[in-house]
């Protein structure tokens, strides 16, 4: 009997996944969906889950953690700016847990959820929203595509 062919760098995988955070709580997932289709070691996902599909065969189903060093990265003290509220502009409520999106200094699209309102005074985080934390994925490599 051949032996099944193991996802290595250059192929092109379509896997099935969910993930969950440290409490148990779900943030993703491809139920309901097609599989995700991944190009291993093309940058195309965070560096722990591509290497956790590496050596996989087609119907294996795997769980992994994946350090916040290998997922979205630390927590960036950096990246939370205070600013006034006229630099915002246009009318309405600024609330806490708000999202807004910007353009960095580069053209690219940023987003910027609000963590403190106090007076005119308003705190914003550029961190992605799961930088800091540990991810937990089940993985199911549903197949190869040619």
């Amino acid at each position: 009997m051949a032996e099944k062919k193991k996802a290595a760098k250059g192929d092109t995988v379509l896997v099935h996944y969910k993930g969950t955070l440290d409490d148990g709580s779900q943030f993703d997932s491809s139920e309901g969906r097609d599989p995700l289709e991944v190009t291993l070691g093309a940058g195309g996902v965070i560096a722990g889950f591509d290497k956790a599909l590496m050596g996989m065969t087609e119907g294996e189903t795997k769980t992994v953690r994946i350090e916040p060093e290998e997922a979205y990265g630390k927590r960036n003290p950096r990246l939370k700016y205070t600013i006034d509220r006229a630099q915002i502009g246009g009318e309405g409520e600024i609330a806490v847990g708000m999202e807004l999106s910007a353009t960095d200094a580069q053209g690219r699209q940023m987003r910027l959820v609000v963590t403190a309102v106090k007076g005119e005074e308003i705190t914003l985080d550029a961190n992605h929203p799961l930088a800091g934390k540990a991810l937990t994925f089940e993985l199911t490599l549903a197949g190869f595509k040619e």
